[in-house]
């Protein structure tokens, strides 16, 4: 499945702000707010797309997938955070999303072995799926077996197989997860390899 052309769109713009900026970045965010990796705003910039946010502007809903949770804010957050009739600003979401960002990296710090070696596009498509799936369900993938076994064309060919939710109780294939996964494994396996439009234009 190829990427919806708006989110490549927005990658390549991220790419080409973050590589202008060099290794500052602190101009996507608000004021002051500590400088996130490159790999983390990228990340950030596929759950806006494929989360609820944009079709839910501020306003908590009940989220058809179920997360175990009533309520879901933002870029798929959930918790004690999201309060019922609450109007949450782009700020909010920014700052209840990007802990979750870094945490999601650091996450994969700590399970992947070769991190440092992957370029950005594949990192950005790691956090991500840690991101939507939770890191225990990472950990114990082969996805992850493959990438620290060196073998990261056979993961990112894992990505495809997690598209199953499940709706009024019951497993089914999500349509948004099948083009999310897509996107991740596009991501994954090409994006910045010799060859490739964006080659060379971030590390």
């Amino acid at each position: 499945m190829s990427m919806p052309s708006a989110l490549k769109q927005r990658l390549v713009q991220t790419a080409l702000t973050i590589a202008l900026l060099g290794a500052g970045a602190a101009s996507l965010l608000e004021p002051g707010v500590a400088e996130p990796s490159p790999a983390v705003l990228l990340a950030m910039d596929i759950g806006a797309y494929y989360e609820s946010s944009g079709r839910h502007i501020g306003k908590p809903y009940v989220d058809k997938v179920g997360k175990g949770l009533p309520l879901t804010v933002c870029n798929g957050i959930t918790g004690p955070e999201v309060v019922a009739g609450r109007y949450y600003t782009p700020a909010d979401c920014q700052r209840l999303e990007r802990p979750r960002y870094v945490a999601a990296e650091a996450a994969a710090r700590r399970m992947f072995r070769h991190w440092s070696r992957y370029n950005l596009w594949v990192q950005a498509s790691m956090i991500d799926m840690i991101y939507n799936l939770g890191e225990a369900q990472v950990a114990g993938s082969t996805m992850r077996t493959l990438a620290n076994a060196g073998d990261l064309d056979g993961a990112c060919a894992q990505m495809p197989r997690w598209v199953r939710g499940t709706v009024n109780g019951k497993s089914a294939v999500l349509a948004g997860l099948v083009e999310r996964r897509g996107t991740t494994a596009e991501l994954c396996a090409s994006w910045g390899r010799d060859g490739h439009f964006m080659a060379g234009v971030l590390p």
